[in-house]
């Protein structure tokens, strides 16, 4: 936290997930500063100054002074000319981070809000009420305002909210009158404390990077346990090697397959077979792996740096002469820039695990071709390669970045946008094909191991081979793959097969 805000608890990312109900009753109960920095508004509405978006209009429209009577209106006009938003909905996980992202902003005391307007945020996080938010829309400059605009609607009694369960959402004066809510009314400043932010850029770095921590050690598991059935070499994880290059992200992923590797029959059956070097894909594990984390750990920083800062603006100043400063914290350029970076890390990690799946399903090694005996009248694993290969091309379109591009708009006020929104809805895409392709990897690597038998694999292999065969079964003859790749997407994305592994060698980095 800044100097500014030293006496509030810092969020982590895993703080969203384990905490932040704790962090969101604190507010609630130490609502002095929203209080300190509303009575900054209200004597500013009294000293006859002019104040963007409190007495003004908005964006190239600041010079129209609004009279003090249609303040009100004009925080209300605010939210549903905004509410602009278009394309599929957001998903609820990522809008529940959003909404909790939004009260811990206001309540640190810089935006002004009023009292109404901050209970009632409060409690729809509570409850669980959701809003429906359109996920195309934002510039990722003046904040994210169309998406911002959506989440803010059911404060009007406008807009939808998602169901308890489920897909589907309801209009949100319904939800409301469930719940014994009534419309509230906006008051000077409220709209634009609620639009202002970064928060829907946050939300999708903050739940992307807490599954890219354990997909990290899913992808060194997998890269263990292909390189254990291509029966590749252990010398490239060598200690020595990582030391005179100490990349923490590269000595870490050694550490981790050498974990994973120990008691292995297999390794010692082939240690003098005369092999001089493997593929890159299973010899450049550690840096290729290691990079990916190094990139994941900074925007890991950058995102946790931004949920814990005031995007909003103007921004209300309590200490020492009270003030209200307009500034640029709502640019979204820090966050744009690490989420690219982000999904090219992620994007890389699937990179070389379907080279290794093409070298599983090759025949590399004494395999069998495809991965079954009778191949010809079987197809084998011929094709889950294929979808493996059009997932990692997908992400090479989705890595260009949008952290480059700029538009203007408001004539010409906003002259130079971050495009971060467009950077976390690729990151939430890339991380969906990474996962299906690791996946591929798990599925295959796993009938590969199988042909090595009754050799048996380091003990972190062995654990990860017989936790995926209690949910899939070998194959020797073509059958629908469906149900198996579910399964084995299930294990990455749900942590079970990690879990198993650690539970028997201890934590993984």
């Amino acid at each position: 936290m800044n100097s500014a805000n030293t006496d509030t608890t810092r969020l982590t990312i895993a703080d969203l997930y384990d905490d932040l109900d704790r962090s969101l009753a604190a507010l609630r109960a130490d609502a002095g500063r929203v209080q300190a920095s509303r009575r900054v508004v209200e004597a500013a509405l009294e000293d006859g100054a002019t104040y963007y978006g409190i007495n003004t209009g908005f964006g190239a429209l600041a010079r129209e002074r609004i009279a003090p009577a249609d303040t009100e209106r004009l925080q209300q006009n605010l939210i549903v000319s905004h509410a602009v938003g278009v394309g599929p909905l957001i998903p609820k996980d990522v809008t529940r981070l959003m909404l909790r992202l939004k009260v811990y902003a206001l309540g640190l005391g810089f935006s002004g809000v009023s009292e109404e307007t901050f209970e009632r945020l409060l409690v729809m996080a509570e409850r669980d009420l959701i809003p429906a938010v359109p996920s195309r829309g934002s510039l990722g400059a003046s904040g994210d305002l169309a998406p911002l605009s959506h989440l803010a609607l059911p404060l009007l009694g406008r807009g939808a909210i998602w169901c308890d369960a489920g897909e589907a959402t309801h209009p949100a004066a319904e939800v409301l009158a469930e719940h014994d809510l009534e419309p509230i009314t906006l008051h000077a400043k409220d709209g634009l404390a609620l639009i202002n932010g970064t928060q829907m850029m946050a939300a999708y770095g903050s739940w992307v990077l807490h599954r890219a921590c354990r997909l990290l050690k899913a992808a060194d598991l997998l890269a263990a346990m292909s390189l254990e059935a291509l029966q590749g070499s252990i010398k490239p994880f060598d200690p020595r090697i990582q030391a005179i290059r100490p990349h923490p992200g590269q000595v870490a992923v050694a550490e981790n397959v050498c974990t994973l590797l120990k008691e292995s029959e297999i390794l010692e059956s082939h240690r003098n077979c005369g092999k001089v070097q493997d593929p890159y894909s299973l010899r450049c594990v550690p840096q290729v792996h290691g990079a990916s984390r190094g990139a994941i750990v900074h925007a890991r920083s950058v995102v946790e740096t931004e949920i814990n800062s005031v995007t909003d603006n103007p921004l209300v100043f309590q200490e020492g002469d009270p003030t209200i400063v307009s500034g640029g914290n709502f640019h979204g350029q820090p966050l744009a820039l690490a989420l690219d970076y982000a999904a090219m890390a992620l994007a890389e990690l699937a990179s070389i695990a379907e080279r290794r799946v093409y070298l599983l399903v090759s025949g590399y090694d004494g395999l069998p071709v495809f991965l079954m005996r009778e191949t010809g009248l079987n197809s084998g694993f011929m094709m889950p390669q294929y979808t493996a290969a059009a997932l990692v091309s997908e992400n090479k379109v989705l890595c260009h970045p949008a952290s480059v591009d700029s538009i203007p708009s408001s004539r010409g006020q906003e002259d130079h946008v971050s495009m971060g929104s467009v950077a976390a809805l690729k990151l939430f895409d890339v991380l969906r094909n990474v996962e299906s392709v690791l996946a591929i990897e798990l599925m295959t690597a796993a009938q590969a191991l199988d042909y090595r038998a009754p050799l048996k694999p380091g003990r972190g292999v062995e654990v990860a081979h017989r936790f995926l065969r209690e949910q899939v079964r070998h194959r020797e003859a073509d059958d629908g793959f469906d149900g198996d790749m579910a399964a084995c997407l299930h294990c990455i994305q749900q942590g079970g097969l990690i879990s198993a592994v650690e539970a028997e060698v201890g934590a993984l980095h």
